[in-house]
């Protein structure tokens, strides 16, 4: 039997074995960052379902496991920054100009995905960030189970 592609992690920000191991080849600040954007996305949503991809090198968060249905972010860290994306980025509200104008489709053209780069724990602190992160728990993800 074939062993599922992500981890999912159903139990909190306490639970944060599996989202280590993705940062661990990261240097101390980029895993800093990583961990400063987790914060944010469970003080947005306490709920969080989130899923660890180890050979994609990313972790995704949405109300439910599923990738392009149930989650509203994820994020990738590199050897500078960290990738935070958006499976529906091109349609989310962005008042104050965060994602770029364009970015990648699925292969249905269902989805507009955006992702900005984070260099610095003042991106991740920033006021448009955490509003960007509630539109996108609001914009076409299921409601948490727990609702």
């Amino acid at each position: 039997m074939a062993e599922p592609a992500g981890i999912i992690n159903r139990y909190g920000p306490k639970d944060d074995a599996a989202f280590r191991e993705i940062v661990a080849a990261a240097t101390p600040e980029i895993q800093e960052l990583a961990h400063a954007v987790r914060r944010v996305i469970y003080e947005v949503l306490p709920q969080t379902v989130e899923v660890v991809w180890p050979k994609q090198g990313s972790v995704g968060w949405g109300t439910g496991p599923k990738k392009f249905s149930e989650q509203f972010a994820y994020l990738m860290p590199f050897k500078q920054h960290v990738t935070l994306g958006f499976y529906y980025g091109g349609e989310l509200p962005d008042t104050e100009g965060l994602l770029p104008n364009a970015g990648g489709r699925q292969v249905s053209g269902r989805l507009a995905m955006r992702s900005m780069k984070l260099t610095t724990l003042e991106q991740v602190r920033q006021p448009a960030l955490r509003a960007l992160l509630h539109e996108a728990v609001r914009h076409k993800v299921p409601a948490p189970a727990s609702q």
